[in-house]
């Protein structure tokens, strides 16, 4: 008997040791390799970036216009996202939606996104139809068609998307009053998609002095990623987007800075919901900073997903919540963490806000454990491998790098950033950023119902 236990013993301390070695091979062997480009800027201001990837006879292109809803003036919000639409509706060589119907006939795929600081225009097409795609992009580019018609039809297929996605959705406008309580002079007060007011008064000269100010070379990312010669691609995109005409004047960066949050506040509002909620925010630093790394995990922690600390505690343990959710929104500019809670009766929205800000506290005062750090770099390397495992992910992590942190070497060097940041990191930032003065509490009640304070459901 005794040999045995010494046996098993022995054994267990042998498979701690195969592991313990397999975890360290793993970790030195899982970094994929870093990405092979070239960069250039072209005489117009477009900065090209080549990635030669000759796995599949495709190729991916991106082209990342450095405008987004941030850029908008007061009065004047939702034109980043028209100009999503409009550039596929037709320019002096491409009829309306000929762009789309060209690219998906050689068997290729296209679409667009818009987001507080870029617009991002994409296609995937077999590797001999790049001179196409090239050219087309160049045609938007240099002449894109703003005519009234197209502008009214597409202002409506904005609008009705706004109603679809926001308005007519429990919950729809959560983000939008998060925002617009949370800054007061920076734009990102404002939500991308616009306002129905303000698409309204739009005229065509403003969406025509819009597309001149932002859609030009020197605002533009244009990445290659697939199966090309790096030579001749480089001298198909001089061929075709070189040719585009250099902006008359520089881009305008002109965006309010938001001031420092002096002390707490707090909010209550009525929205036509179903449950009452209650969200807990701060203003946090921007994408790229080093605070923002350690805040993505202290956020992970504290709110992604149903084994987070917030998740835990408001909606299994406690049961103050129906649905609790978060996040740290780092991007370009200074943005916010935030969490949710959706309030399950007979709770109060007052018991679930202090639950809420309870949980955020005990981050500062109790550091996280070895496993919840380890868990969220696991995360951060799975989504940082998958990323490299397209055309698709390799262009999109590299324009991000070039636009939104003016360094293209951060594409390579965030893994390592992430690898080496600590519990005591994390601690910092969360002491740093989740304090009472720069805590924003907004309380947000079924119309009609009790005050916040009240108990609900009775």
């Amino acid at each position: 008997m005794t040999s045995r236990i010494v046996r098993a013993l022995a054994f267990g301390l042998f498979a701690v040791a195969v592991v313990c070695v397999a975890r360290s091979t793993m970790s030195a062997a899982v970094r994929p390799p870093k990405l092979q480009y070239q960069m250039t800027t072209l005489p117009n201001g477009l900065t090209v970036v080549l990635e030669e990837d000759h796995s599949t006879p495709i190729v991916h292109l991106e082209v990342w216009y450095h405008v987004g809803s941030k850029n908008e003036k007061r009065g004047r919000t939702g034109f980043a996202h028209l100009f999503e639409h409009l550039m596929f509706k037709g320019s002096k060589n491409v009829d309306p939606d000929g762009h789309t119907s060209m690219i998906s006939s050689v068997g290729g795929q296209s679409n667009a996104y818009t987001t507080d600081d870029e617009t991002v225009f994409w296609e995937t097409v077999p590797a001999q139809y790049l001179p196409l795609t090239l050219w087309l992009e160049a045609d938007r580019m240099a002449t894109l068609r703003i005519d009234k018609d197209t502008f009214a039809n597409e202002r409506q297929v904005v609008k009705e998307e706004r109603r679809m996605r926001i308005d007519n959705q429990p919950y729809g406008r959560l983000t939008e009053i998060i925002y617009d309580q949370a800054f007061s002079v920076h734009p990102y007060k404002h939500p991308t998609i616009g306002s129905m007011t303000d698409l309204e008064a739009a005229s065509i000269e403003d969406v025509r002095a819009f597309y001149h100010t932002y859609y030009a070379p020197a605002n533009a990312t244009l990445v290659l990623v697939g199966d090309f010669d790096t030579a001749q691609a480089q001298q198909l995109v001089t061929q075709y987007l070189g040719r585009v005409a250099k902006a008359e004047q520089p881009v305008p960066r002109d965006i309010p800075k938001e001031p420092a949050q002096a002390k707490e506040k707090r909010v209550t509002l009525q929205e036509p919901w179903p449950l009452p909620a209650v969200v807990v925010a701060y203003h946090i630093t921007n994408d790229g900073n080093p605070d923002s790394y350690p805040l993505h995990i202290a956020a992970k922690v504290l709110s992604d997903g149903e084994s987070s600390r917030i998740y835990k505690k408001l909606v299994y343990e406690k049961q103050l919540a129906v649905a609790a959710f978060g996040q740290a929104n780092l991007i370009e500019d200074p943005n916010l963490f935030y969490a949710v809670a959706i309030v399950q009766a007979p709770h109060t929205t007052q018991e679930t806000a202090d639950a809420l800000i309870a949980e955020i506290e005990r981050l500062k005062s109790e550091p996280i454990t070895e496993h919840e750090l380890q868990r969220t770099k696991n995360q951060f390397t799975r989504d940082y491998i998958t990323m490299r495992e397209s055309n698709q992910g390799k262009a999109a992590t590299l324009a991000h790098a070039v636009v939104i942190h003016n360094d293209i070497k951060t594409g390579d060097g965030e893994f390592d950033i992430f690898q080496n940041i600590t519990i005591a990191d994390v601690q910092r930032v969360a002491r740093t950023y989740f304090t009472p003065e720069n805590r924003l509490v907004i309380t947000l009640m079924p119309s009609g119902r009790p005050s916040a304070g009240a108990p609900e459901g009775r």
